[in-house]
């Protein structure tokens, strides 16, 4: 085991040369932007028309990880995905190739409709909270913080306490 990844980690390629089989169905998954594992299962339901048997799931794990058997509908699979890749007629983004990924949509149903009640919702308890704010309020003293109303101030007489400019003075009555 040791020698078996220190080889590896010497030469990267050699497990490539040793099995070109997997590493078609590698080059396949990557081409597709899935799992190598869930090409097996595209190619399993492309060469069977039905879905794989989750009886066989863990015998096909361990016989494609472990002892590097490449079942020969993956190989036929992975060579028509190689082949529609070098012609430039693969669609990666195409739904049928996703059809095991539970996050997987290119559109979500309804979302259209979702979106625009979504947005109406919004609208409504923005514009009603505005709407509302203005309406509880009276006059206010200022826009910026603290909010004071007028009506808050008292309003005071002026205080004449005899100094000021001298045409504003009136007489004292006096002695």
């Amino acid at each position: 085991m040791v020698w078996g990844l220190w080889d590896t980690l010497l030469r990267p390629d050699m497990e490539e040369l040793q099995n070109p089989e997997k590493t078609a169905v590698g080059r396949a998954a990557n081409c597709l932007q899935v799992g190598e594992f869930q090409l097996l299962q595209l190619a399993y339901r492309e060469w069977h028309h039905k879905d794989l048997p989750v009886e066989q799931l863990d015998k096909l794990f361990q016989a494609y990880m472990m002892d590097d058997e490449v079942p020969h509908w993956a190989r036929h699979y992975a060579r028509q995905i190689l082949r529609l890749a070098d012609g430039d007629r693969l669609d990666e983004n195409d739904v049928r190739y996703h059809r095991y990924d539970h996050d997987y949509r290119s559109e979500t149903p309804g979302g259209v409709r979702k979106f625009v009640f979504a947005v109406s919702c919004l609208v409504l308890f923005v514009g009603g909270g505005i709407l509302l704010a203005n309406a509880t309020t009276k006059r206010a003293a200022s826009m910026f913080p603290p909010y004071f109303e007028k009506d808050q101030f008292r309003q005071s007489a002026p205080v004449s306490d005899g100094f000021g400019r001298a045409d504003s003075l009136h007489p004292r009555p006096g002695p």
